[in-house]
């Protein structure tokens, strides 16, 4: 008696922010049966389009996409919650005959899903505020300074500017009494799916080039009306610079010129200087995930490859 058919792989199109992801998703939505996964931490809020270069109402129409417009941004969405809303988006997906593509670049979403997440204390808002407002007088990377000598594992992996995860990691030495990095390696792999991902990266090879895209494309999204849209979610008074969809790159920076903290045009070099810090960011997270495809999105043949590296899990219907 044969026992049941083994569960299809998972695709994955990730890489650095501004390298055509969602483009090619859509090329291969073309192609193939596929529907898209959102991986995407700032997606996830409502009212947070331009900037987070949300799929406009016409692209969805015409290619469901999942994850995406989930939550006020009054909320904080973590990883744990995307690790539960997308297996269960995947799921509702492959009932219905259809194939799901995990598309985008939240590197901690996606390690978290293909490798398991960490059994983390709940968080504290009380250490929250109380970093928050050290924050404020010394600056984060004062506060990464701290975190290294507390736990200078988790310190290495964190930017200093990234004022989420250093309070995070802070949050929970101060709940937990124990190092983050030695909870994340005592608990690692304990959610972990047991489906297979078949990834295919997007990585340029040429810095120059991608740094000048991003500048181009902020550009865009200053013309397309993003500033409007952070005076929107600013004038709303339930949102302040701490909540994590507002530390998303590029709402930050605006959010602090209407806080009156800088000139409008400071705001845009630093909201692009986040923007390139970010990329290389995804691009040290990349590097150490092993048994990926990588393809250099400026390569005329990027799209081909990237198709015949997942088209085996496309045809697997």
């Amino acid at each position: 008696m044969s026992g049941p058919a083994p569960l299809r792989p998972i695709a994955v199109l990730t890489g650095p922010t501004g390298t055509g992801k969602s483009d090619i998703a859509l090329r291969l939505a073309h192609q193939f049966p596929i529907e898209i996964v959102s991986v995407d931490s700032a997606q996830v809020y409502r009212g947070m389009d331009i900037g987070s270069a949300k799929p406009d109402a016409a692209t969805r129409a015409q290619v469901p996409h999942h994850l995406i417009d989930l939550v006020e941004p009054t909320e904080n969405y973590s990883a744990g919650r995307f690790v539960r809303d997308a297996t269960h988006a995947i799921a509702d997906i492959e009932s219905r005959g259809r194939i799901p593509l995990l598309v985008g670049g939240t590197m901690l979403y996606l390690r978290s899903l293909i490798s398991g997440i960490s059994d983390l204390p709940e968080g504290s808002e009380e250490v929250r505020a109380r970093l928050d407002a050290e924050a404020a007088r010394v600056g984060w990377p004062a506060l990464h300074q701290r975190l290294a000598g507390l736990d200078a594992v988790a310190a290495a992996r964190i930017h200093p500017n990234d004022a989420q995860r250093i309070q995070r990691a802070l949050e929970v030495f101060d709940v937990a009494g124990e190092p983050l990095s030695v909870l994340q390696g005592r608990s690692r792999g304990k959610s972990r799916t047991d489906r297979r991902f078949v990834v295919a990266a997007l990585v340029p090879g040429d810095r120059a080039r991608l740094h000048a895209a991003l500048a181009e494309r902020f550009e865009q999204m200053m013309a397309a009306g993003l500033l409007d849209e952070v005076r929107r979610l600013h004038a709303r008074g339930d949102l302040t610079a701490e909540h994590p969809a507002v530390r998303a790159v590029g709402y930050r920076q605006l959010w602090s010129h209407l806080e009156g903290a800088c000139p409008l045009a400071t705001a845009m070099t630093r909201a692009v200087a986040a923007t390139r810090q970010l990329a290389k960011r995804q691009m040290t997270w990349l590097r150490s995930m092993s048994g990926i495809n990588v393809f250099d999105p400026y390569d005329r043949q990027a799209f081909v490859g990237i198709r015949e590296s997942l088209k085996g899990v496309f045809y697997l219907l």
